[in-house]
Formats: C-alpha cells, sequence, structure tokens
C-alpha cells in the first residue's frame, strides 16, 4: 500500500468510525444534536473525498468542541485516538514535504503500537488479570450492556482465566507485526477479532471502528521498513 493510497484509506476509514459516532447523538440533547450532526456532514464530505484538508481541519475545530462540551474524551479511549487519528491527518496536509508527512504517519502507527503494548503491561503486572478476576467483574457487576446468557460466563473461571492471558501475551505481542508480512496479517486479524468480541461482549463498538481507521498506518509502516531496512 502506497502512502497516499494509506491516507486516503485512513480518511475512509475514520469518516465511517465519525458517521456512526454521530448517529448515536442525533436523538440527544439540542447541543449534542447541533455538534453531531455537524460532524456528520463533514464525515460524509470526507467519505466522498471533498476538500479533504480543510474537512480534517474543520473536524478538528469540531472534535474541540465536543471536548469541551463533555469536559474531555466522555467515551475514552477510542475519543483519544480518533482525536489523534485525526490530528495526524492534519499535519500531514500541510506538511511542506513527504519526508515530514512520512514521520507523521510513522509516529501514528507507533502510537497505535504503544496503545496496545502498553495495555498489555498494565494488565500483566495486575495480578486480577493473571486469575481471570477483572473480566469475572466485568460480566458480573458492570454496566456494559452484555446480556444475561452472557453475564453467565462469570460461572467460568478456567475460560476467564484463559482469555486474560490470551489477551495480555496478544497485545504484549502486537509490536512483532512490523517484523514481516505474515506476522503483520496475523496480527490484524486477531486485533479485529478481539475488537469485534469486546463489541458484542460489551458493548465497546466505537473501538472497532476507530482502532480501524488506525490500521492504514501499521500496514504502510509494515511495509516501509522492509523496503528501506529489510537489507
Amino acid at each position: 500500500m502506497d502512502f497516499d493510497a494509506a491516507i486516503r484509506l485512513t480518511e475512509i476509514l475514520l469518516a465511517l468510525a465519525f458517521v456512526q459516532q454521530s448517529v448515536e447523538h442525533l436523538y440527544g440533547p439540542k447541543a449534542e444534536q447541533r455538534l453531531f450532526l455537524v460532524r456528520l456532514i463533514l464525515s460524509i464530505l470526507l467519505l466522498i473525498g471533498l476538500s479533504t484538508q480543510w474537512i480534517c481541519v474543520v473536524l478538528f475545530i469540531n472534535g474541540i468542541f465536543i471536548l469541551k462540551r463533555f469536559q474531555g474524551p466522555y467515551n475514552g479511549g477510542s475519543d483519544r485516538m480518533s482525536l489523534l487519528i485525526l490530528s495526524c491527518l492534519c499535519l500531514i496536509h500541510f506538511m511542506p514535504t513527504l519526508y515530514l508527512k512520512e514521520f507523521v504517519f510513522a509516529y501514528l502507527a507507533l502510537q497505535v503500537i504503544l496503545s496496545y503494548w502498553l495495555s498489555g503491561f498494565f494488565k500483566i503486572i495486575n495480578p486480577e488479570w493473571w486469575s481471570g478476576q477483572v473480566l469475572k467483574d466485568l460480566f458480573c457487576f458492570s454496566a456494559f450492556p452484555a446480556s444475561e446468557n452472557l453475564r453467565s460466563l462469570a460461572d467460568y473461571p478456567k475460560i476467564l482465566c484463559l482469555a486474560s492471558w490470551a489477551v495480555i501475551v496478544f497485545e504484549l505481542l502486537f509490536p512483532l507485526i512490523v517484523l514481516s508480512q505474515e506476522i503483520l496479517v496475523m496480527g490484524l486479524f486477531v486485533s479485529l477479532v478481539f475488537h469485534l468480541a469486546n463489541t458484542y461482549l460489551l458493548g465497546f463498538n466505537r473501538f472497532l471502528w476507530v482502532w480501524l481507521a488506525a490500521y492504514p498506518s501499521l500496514i504502510w509502516l509494515q511495509q516501509y521498513l522492509m523496503t528501506n531496512f529489510s537489507h
């Protein structure tokens, strides 16, 4: 995937993520409706590729107003990641040289890799993740929209322990995706399954689309490293 194609795919996937987020707020309070209606319109324009550099800038400004409205990234990691991707796109569009554009895109990819690795690191130093207790508590006590049938998974501690370690190992090993195309494909497939599971089991629907929007940067970075540093 060449650089321009990766940037355009990132714009398309981020636009789709913003459309999904915006639709969720169209029936909320009036102040939210206005903010997210603007985001929805801008996202559609970004999706079709109309003046993308300026659309990204206005989306970023819109994002600042949304941060002010909710006094921070109210949806946690997915909001922070969406702003990171949007900020990088804005910088890329206005950087004067290809080298600087590529540097910003590589920075985005490294931040995505770090987001997985740090998540795994903080899990492995937490004994409650070793035993699966965190997942048990999620199903037993959390307000996440898991169904009653799925909550019964809390009664299977061995399965939850195995699932906990599977997540930890996956997140800690995620940086290895830069080593080869085969590992990249495997890593992205596992991460997609991971986010789909979070969407189905816990209702983390925003994480799927936002992190998916960051994947073109990973694909581009792996190819760039193999092309320039494989010898």
